[in-house]
């Protein structure tokens, strides 16, 4: 059905018709339904303008139909309406169809919101927002907005200020599913493997449920994932051929400090600037962020020296790797150099979702630590330090932490249970259970008595 179809239709009240629904009639026919936890768990009654952005097969566009079709069913008739950005071409006819809308609501509506999915697809989109706020024709209406291209939507972001309205939080970061939820629903099947199973999917529900049904991810969902990201580097003027270069130097190179030229020369770009033009589009679409030493003294990242690079969507690592995995037994045949990687990236994609949920200012901020000796793997924004083992070690591999970075306490996952005055060590389960802030040292990890609640939406 189309969108005008539809919109006439909320108009009229009438909502009890499953070819209203397609995303929220899939999401219920699942056999799992993973709650949407992003930050933001009920929308404001208020007026004004959210921005929510994220990596495609996230779930995106079944939230929105999901809030959609409780803000229809909870405030009545003529209370909400939707707009399709991929079916818009510009920012003029994104405003002509906003202002056919806002006629359509009903006067003693309780809120007045209309929902637009992937609302980057539309050039200069923010014109429009802005035009139309501008003359006051926004000041009852709530906006709410999805797009993949999380670049378009900062940019866009910044030319709206003060056309946003009082909310208190008005950008958000669409992560993936939490481990705490793909753990309760996929234990019982999978048991020791549960972990390796959630590191396979990246946090995408869409592969999830693969992986409950087949035990293996499909070759599609990668193609998905593929098209999306070359797709997006390639409609910016990039080459295909470069970026394929560019993700097998950042395979080879995973967990090593490497300035942008020598990734320049390794990737065939022409120098260091190109690099980092294309690491910066990547992060844009939250599959890479470059990780920069820390500076324990001063607190500040060091941006000049050598960098790490972390995958912090581990589907986009997949579909990009030259060996690509789809069972857990392929995981468990890897050497243990190669695995070391990807569990990194595993507990990178874990601190980058946990900031986003918590609202950092700079959700990206992640980096390392290093001395002459002495290395540590991840800083976070608030600055908590965790160290990633593969294989067992105990306090007396870091007696040397607390004479070194004193007054300060370090989480190693993966390493195993152990304790001392400034050192805590944790499984990746244990990990990936305490599911974000604060951190669980000194304290006990959250006890994985996990919840059988699955949401508002089931």
């Amino acid at each position: 059905m189309d969108v005008n179809a539809r919109n006439l239709l909320f108009s009229r009240g009438e909502i009890d018709r499953d070819e209203l629904w397609p995303k929220v009639v899939e999401y219920r026919e699942q056999p799992c339904r993973f709650r949407f936890s992003f930050g933001l768990d009920e929308l404001p009654a208020e007026p004004g303008i959210i921005l929510i952005r994220g990596p495609r097969q996230f779930g995106k566009s079944t939230w929105l139909e999901l809030e959609l079709k409780r803000t229809l069913e909870d405030y009545g008739t003529g209370s909400a309406y939707f707009l399709n950005g991929d079916e818009i071409t510009d920012a003029d006819e994104l405003e002509a169809r906003l202002l056919d809308l806002l006629p359509l609501f009903c006067g003693d509506a309780g809120v007045r919101r209309i929902f637009i999915d992937e609302v980057s697809a539309v050039p200069s989109w923010e014109r429009a927002l802005k035009r139309i706020a501008d003359r006051g024709q926004l000041r009852n209406v709530l906006i709410v907005t999805t797009g993949s291209r999380a670049a378009d939507i900062r940019r866009g972001s910044e030319r709206l200020p003060g056309r946003k309205g009082k909310l208190a939080r008005t950008e958000y970061l669409f992560t993936g599913v939490s481990y705490k939820d793909f753990h309760a629903q996929f234990r019982d099947q999978l048991g020791e493997n549960t972990w390796k199973s959630y590191l396979l999917t990246g946090g995408s529900p869409v592969a999830a449920v693969e992986i409950r049904q087949r035990e293996r991810l499909p070759e599609y969902f990668f193609e998905i994932i593929r098209d999306w990201i070359v797709g997006e580097l390639v409609r910016s003027g990039r080459s295909r051929q470069f970026l394929l270069s560019l993700m097998r130097t950042l395979f080879v190179q995973g967990g090593s400090r490497t300035g942008y030229l020598k990734l320049a020369r390794d990737s065939g770009l022409a120098n260091n600037t190109i690099a980092a033009e294309y690491v910066e589009q990547l992060s844009d679409l939250l599959a890479v962020i470059p990780s920069h030493q820390w500076d324990a003294d001063k607190r500040v990242p060091l941006q000049r020296k050598p960098a790490k690079f972390h995958f912090i969507n581990l589907s986009v690592a997949l579909a990009f790797s030259p060996n690509r995995m789809t069972h857990v037994s392929e995981f468990d045949a890897l050497e243990s150099e190669v695995k070391s990687k990807w569990i990194e990236w595993l507990v990178a994609q874990e601190l980058f979702r946990r900031q986003c949920i918590a609202g950092a200012e700079d959700p990206e901020a992640l980096w390392f630590w290093a001395s002459n000796q002495h290395e540590i793997d991840f800083v976070d924004a608030h600055e908590r330090l965790y160290e990633v083992k593969v294989g067992r070690t105990g306090p007396l591999d870091f007696v040397w932490f607390p004479k070194t970075l004193p007054k300060r306490n370090l989480l190693v996952v993966g390493g195993g249970q152990f304790a001392s005055s400034a050192v805590k060590g944790v499984t990746i389960e244990q990990f990936l259970l305490a599911d974000g802030f604060p951190h669980p040292y000194p304290g006990q990890v959250e006890d994985p008595d996990i919840y059988n609640d699955y949401g508002r939406f089931t």
